[in-house]
């Protein structure tokens, strides 16, 4: 069962049973991709001494997130942020969390994360679709500008409305960037011959992961890489039959945007961050998992369309 409501004054969706709060992303084409300008950026934030170690395996990692490219995206529902403890507890009522404070806190999965996918009645959120909710709109290193972001616009606990509102870009979203998000796409370098619509790649192998600033404080990386050692959160779309609802390797400095990309490989150890989007149904698996020192998160996307 689904309600409409209007949640920090913008129209919402709510999953009733799981307390899951969706947002309406528009449908649109972006630019998807680590571009020229962005990188630019990150130098004039070096110069002006916003990076406390090195910025330069982002720029040998550059190349991950490239070609910038043209990119077509159908309107879907997503979480409005990953999925909390409480949330992750209505699938899985066993589910005990080592990483997060509070049942308001970002769920971090680690054996538990086959579970909840085989559990949710939502999908993952491709990359492209991740990126374009991300960015809304916008084309700058983060959704509110080109500056080193501040400590304020990483958030891993929403308990606090206020301070959770504060965080959204302007589809409502909030948190994009925060923790690392597992996506529906495999981990492919690089952007070339990727589909020009927000379809997933496909195939065997590691899952492409974006975000990550609060579990690398203080900031996320811009890079995307195979990431052996460390777990990922998830953000994952809902492929529920119900109503329509819908951040990558770290560096000294990142956007809370989300630009950065890299792998998940299925290990022991998984976390995955959640968000609910109501969008298509999935057009891959969900087979692989996350691993690191912390849990990767999810956020989740509805097949349900507003409207239904």
């Amino acid at each position: 069962m689904w309600t409409e409501e209007m949640v920090a004054g913008r129209p919402a969706w709510r999953h009733v049973a799981s307390g899951v709060v969706f947002r309406k992303v528009p449908g649109g084409t972006f630019r998807m991709g680590l571009s020229e300008a962005e990188l630019a950026a990150v130098r004039v934030i070096e110069r002006g001494g916003g990076v406390e170690d090195t910025v330069e395996p982002f720029f040998a990692g550059a190349g991950d997130a490239q070609p910038v490219r043209e990119v077509r995206v159908e309107s879907f529902l997503i979480a409005r942020h990953p999925l909390t403890v409480a949330q992750v507890q209505h699938w899985l009522p066993e589910y005990e969390d080592d990483y997060a404070d509070a049942e308001s806190g970002t769920a971090r999965l680690e054996d538990d994360l086959d579970d909840l996918l085989d559990a949710l009645p939502f999908r993952l959120p491709s990359e492209a679709e991740w990126e374009y909710a991300a960015r809304a709109g916008t084309t700058t290193l983060t959704f509110r500008g080109d500056g080193k972001p501040g400590e304020d616009q990483v958030l891993d606990d929403f308990s606090d409305e206020q301070r959770t509102a504060a965080t959204e870009n302007a589809f409502g979203l909030a948190a994009m960037g925060s923790a690392n998000e597992i996506c529906a796409d495999v981990w492919i370098p690089g952007f070339a011959d990727a589909p020009a619509d927000a379809r997933p790649r496909t195939g065997d192998g590691p899952r492409t992961v974006r975000g990550g600033a609060a579990d690398v404080y203080p900031w996320q990386g811009l890079r995307r890489m195979a990431a052996a050692t460390r777990r990922h959160p998830v953000r994952a779309h809902p492929i529920h039959r119900g109503p329509p609802g819908r951040t990558t390797a770290t560096s000294p400095l990142a956007p809370a945007a989300g630009q950065d990309r890299c792998a998940t490989a299925r290990a022991d150890q998984r976390s995955l961050r959640t968000s609910c989007v109501l969008g298509p149904p999935a057009h891959g698996s969900a087979d692989e998992s996350p691993q690191g020192d912390r849990g990767s998160a999810s956020r989740i996307v509805s097949s349900r369309r507003v409207g239904d």
